[in-house]
């Protein structure tokens, strides 16, 4: 979608959605802090979203959804989820029980579907067991053959949705024996079983998402026809990984827009409150705080921009792609809420307070993107699996795979450019050596130094030390795959599952990060709006995915801090989101009193 139409849809579901600050809106935080204090399911929201059709850009256009651009999905889940994340998350658990049918289905199966979705219906993916979690090749939920069909017995807990859902699609074992090919995947109707046969679970109190239904359901050899197995039997476990690599770049919107909202009430803060004569903001220890949390929320936005694209682009890298963001943006962000914890101070611990509020439940929803669709360990270990073809492929000197990478790329990080049609079906749950952000960083960063180069004054000086920065950090792929060989031969068949290699995958996640900063600023630069692009941001950007290495150490002076402390407020008086993308946001009305 062009950014102009992405810019116009955003335009209209802000002003649907209201003013959050005003407690009249629609979808204001007064009301969203109501529901959680409660622990209501936000019926009210996830209805007025679907009038409006928000929905809808989660199904494919072939079977009457209007699904295009991944993207599109994505950040109308992030204006949902600043104000939020319960509602966001209600949704995507529909729009992800639905990817199994995308990517298996059969057109009739995948129409029936997205019918009974466009008419309200919500659905529930039940993958995890109690006994087993993230364990799918221990599930014991059966789906015994009978004739013209299946009989669905077991449990699924901690299934999102679980007693809410109309629609339960359902991981199940077809071969006793179980293994690989021993799962299958199936969609029911709750409505059309015989009464007593799906048993809701209770539904768990949460930390965070105190509004979501989080249960599960119990079934008690209930029927379903060979037409609702979705693909081959034997393909559900190639089935659910797949989904699942979908869901892993799109729960980041959660962790994004929590940050982002904490960031903007945290910024309401010191720009209203005086302290011995000055602003918040204008204390130079504070600014830092602030303009490093805005730093960090960039480079999760670029992390996600490449992630979310390659859904489309590079299919199948999707089992790099997926892990490295769900593992690195989440732990990042939760490190940058916390230091905006210390510069809110005791406001963040109130929970009726009629502006901040609402960064305690973001304090608290933030971490659902840590843990749901694949935790850290399982990222980690996705990753880990491949480190030894990544690095070697990042580091060998083979021309194809990086001139492919670098034709890519300008797609990849370029939010003006077109994207290919999304098939989930063609992605690839090994990315066999390859990860095009690492392939095509030594163009970037050359193209970065031209830039500089071209630049005027301040600005090609901060571009030039950026560029600095990445070439030192990009630089760590070599003796990172030294270590990793060194372990490997240390270790021997020990190797594969050691907290060492688990931490040599952090380290290339940071790698990735740097390349998706320095793709975004080159190939998305001539579509930003002012106050973007910026070197001082990049610049603080490379600083603080250095810190992770060199923890004490500071490359940027005041004069930087200054910079992206004026950029940060531009977007925020100027209502638009902090992302590259910056879309607009509901004009806010009058603030200083209720931020005091």
């Amino acid at each position: 979608m062009p950014i102009t139409d992405l810019t116009e849809l955003a335009d209209r579901l802000e002003h649907h959605l209201g003013d959050p600050h005003d407690p009249t809106a629609a979808m204001s935080f007064a009301r969203v802090l109501d529901f959680d204090e409660r622990e209501e399911y936000p019926y009210p929201f996830v209805n007025l979203l679907q009038r409006w059709g928000v929905h809808e850009y989660a199904m494919p256009r072939a079977q009457g959804g209007r699904a295009g651009d991944v993207e599109v999905g994505f950040n109308l889940l992030r204006l949902i989820a600043r104000r939020d994340p319960t509602t966001a998350t209600a949704l995507i658990i529909t729009n992800l029980s639905f990817l199994p049918a995308w990517i298996a289905g059969t057109d009739s199966q995948r129409l029936a579907m997205v019918d009974a979705m466009r008419r309200g219906t919500r659905y529930a993916w039940g993958l995890s067991e109690r006994r087993h979690g993230s364990d799918l090749l221990s599930n014991e939920t059966s789906a015994e053959p009978t004739e013209g069909g299946y009989l669905l017995s077991g449990e699924k807990w901690l299934i999102g949705n679980g007693r809410v859902a109309d629609g339960l699609t359902v991981l199940a074992r077809t071969n006793p024996k179980g293994g690989p090919a021993g799962y299958s995947v199936f969609v029911l109707d709750k409505r059309t079983v015989p009464a007593g046969s799906v048993d809701e679970l209770p539904r768990e109190r949460l930390h965070g998402l105190r509004a979501l239904d989080m249960s599960g359901f119990r079934l008690e050899r209930v029927f379903v026809p060979e037409t609702a197995r979705l693909g081959r039997e034997g393909q559900g476990l190639e089935i659910a990984l797949k989904s699942s690599q979908v869901a892993r770049a799109l729960i980041n919107a959660i962790a994004l827009s929590a940050t982002d909202t904490a960031l903007r009430v945290t910024l309401d803060f010191t720009e209203h409150r005086t302290v011995f004569d000055k602003t918040v903001s204008d204390i130079p220890y504070s600014r830092r705080q602030i303009t490093e949390c805005f730093a960090d929320l960039m480079v999760a936005d670029a992390m996600c921009l490449g992630a979310v694209r390659s859904l489309q682009v590079v299919p199948e890298q999707s089992g790099t792609w997926s892990s490295a963001v769900k593992y690195f943006v989440p732990t990042l962000l939760e490190r940058t809420v916390s230091q905006l914890n210390v510069v809110l101070g005791a406001r963040f611990y109130l929970r009726d307070h009629p502006h901040y509020g609402i960064h305690q439940k973001m304090l608290r929803d933030l971490p659902v993107a840590n843990f749901a669709d694949g935790n850290t360990v399982v990222n980690l270990k996705a990753l880990a699996s491949q480190l030894d073809g990544l690095l070697a492929t990042a580091t060998g000197d083979r021309p194809e795979p990086r001139a492919a990478a670098e034709e890519r790329a300008p797609v990849l990080y370029g939010m003006g450019r077109e994207l290919p049609l999304f098939e989930p079906w063609r992605q690839e749950l090994h990315s066999r050596g390859l990860d095009d952000a690492l392939l095509a960083a030594p163009r970037a960063l050359a193209e970065l130094r031209e830039l500089a180069s071209a630049a005027k004054e301040e600005e090609g000086d901060w571009l030039a030390r950026a560029a600095d920065v990445a070439a030192e950090l990009l630089a760590q792929a070599e003796p990172l795959r030294e270590r990793a060989s060194e372990l490997r031969a240390r270790l021997g068949r020990a190797y594969a599952q050691s907290a060492e290699l688990f931490d040599l995958a952090k380290e290339y996640c940071l790698l990735h990060a740097t390349a998706a900063c320095l793709h975004t600023f080159v190939h998305s630069r001539d579509v930003m709006e002012d106050p973007l692009p910026s070197g001082a941001l990049l610049l603080l950007q490379m600083e603080r995915l250095r810190r992770w290495i060199r923890p004490t150490e500071q490359v940027t002076d005041q004069a930087v801090i200054d910079e992206v402390m004026r950029v940060l407020r531009r977007l925020h008086h100027g209502d638009r989101l902090f992302s590259h993308w910056q879309l607009p946001l509901a004009t806010r009305g009058d603030l200083p009193a209720a931020c005091t």
